[in-house]
């Protein structure tokens, strides 16, 4: 805070001083009072008045009574205060000012202004993953001491699922108890812990928790992806892909879970031998994209796959599906819910040019070490597309 004051309160300081410049630098050289300057004009007044009568334009008697009310002015106005010595006062009358206005200004910020908070952002860390797991320990600490604090250990389980500590995060939804039984989010939170636990098994109490989020709030989107799993997993492929329809209505239309989960629900529909609808009849393009085995330890956390349709020969694309890298092989699925351009569809072209992109920062821009794949001419209506990712960019 001091390091944050202490310019602030001289920058005041010199804008003050060069304000008031002329006031505290004035001249040292001796000024002329009111009172001299009354004796000065007065004693020009009785110069013309002695010359008006040497001239005879007045008489003796008016020279007299014109002379007499001079000096009884003279006398009044020498009587006024000499303004002199006060004019000596200014620079201690603008030096207190200057004070008093720094004085107040600090005083208002310090009140008002945001300095202390200033300075608390400044003595603050960046909050690391050790930090993180530190505040976590210490919180599971404070929960040992309070046991029954259900909603504590409900706090407790999300931030060990956040930190990825699965079995941990079990173990305190179970001692949550009664409290996430009315709460459907944190239902399927604690099933999706509890698969994860299992290496992906929901038989059992992970997928009674996912029937109970689901009586409660038939919308909720974690417990419908995890039901549609289920039942992905299971092989009821229709189940999956009726599970998963009902999940893509809630999302965002063109947002990167609405694709994400249009490729699921398109996988699910083409391993369970189930037909497309009329109205999206070959108006789609389907298939499978796997990565060549020598470039998979070039995947990262945080890639991300991104198919990109363009009509042949323009630069454009007409649909992008921008996806989290997860495995391979991947499946997708082109239609116009990825369409770049409202006006420009890829269900009013014949064919398009598609390629398959692995990039590290999300950007539409190619860039060095970007994962590619060639780039295949294919009919509009075509399923079954097998595309491989087997080149690094450039």
């Amino acid at each position: 805070m001091i390091s944050f004051f202490i310019p602030a309160f001289l920058l005041l300081v010199v804008v003050l001083v060069l304000l008031l410049r002329p006031f505290i630098f004035s001249k040292g050289e001796e000024s002329t009072s009111r009172r001299q300057m009354n004796a000065a004009i007065y004693q020009e007044e009785l110069e013309k008045l002695a010359a008006e009568q040497a001239a005879g334009r007045i008489d003796a008697q008016e020279y007299e009574m014109s002379h007499a009310e001079m000096r009884q002015r003279l006398f009044q106005d020498a009587e006024v205060e000499d303004d002199k010595a006060t004019m000596g006062s200014a620079k201690k009358v603008i030096i207190g000012l200057i004070v008093f206005v720094v004085l107040l200004s600090s005083a208002l910020y310090l009140v008002l202004g945001d300095v202390f908070r200033v300075a608390q952002r400044n003595d603050q860390k960046p909050m690391t993953q050790a930090g993180v797991e530190q505040m976590v320990a210490d919180f599971a600490l404070k929960m040992e001491k309070d046991p029954d604090n259900l909603k504590g250990w409900a706090m407790l389980a999300r931030s060990y699922r956040i930190l990825g500590r699965n079995e941990d995060a079990a173990k305190a939804y179970a001692r949550a108890g009664n409290f996430i039984n009315d709460d459907p989010e944190l239902l399927a939170e604690y099933a999706d812990v509890l698969v994860g636990t299992a290496n992906g098994s929901f038989k059992g109490k992970p997928l009674q928790l996912i029937q109970q989020a689901l009586k409660l709030d038939p919308n909720n989107l974690l417990a419908l992806w995890l039901s549609g799993t289920s039942a992905y997993t299971s092989g009821n492929y229709s189940a999956a892909a009726e599970t998963w329809g009902r999940l893509a209505k809630l999302l965002p239309p063109g947002s990167d879970e609405a694709r994400a989960i249009a490729a699921s629900i398109e996988d699910a529909r083409s391993k369970g031998g189930l037909s497309n609808s009329p109205a999206l009849a070959g108006k789609t393009i389907t298939g499978q994209i796997d990565l060549a085995p020598e470039l998979k330890s070039k995947l990262k956390p945080g890639d991300m796959l991104m198919v990109i349709a363009r009509q042949p020969g323009e630069r454009m694309p007409v649909a992008v599906l921008k996806v989290p890298v997860t495995k391979f092989p991947f499946s997708f699925v082109l239609d116009d819910s990825l369409a770049m351009n409202p006006n420009k569809r890829i269900s009013q072209l014949s064919e398009v040019s598609v390629e398959v992109r692995i990039s590290k920062t999300g950007m539409a821009k190619a860039e060095p070490g970007d994962l590619i794949s060639d780039t295949q001419t294919v009919k509009l209506g075509s399923s079954k597309v097998s595309i491989l990712v087997n080149q690094v960019y450039p």
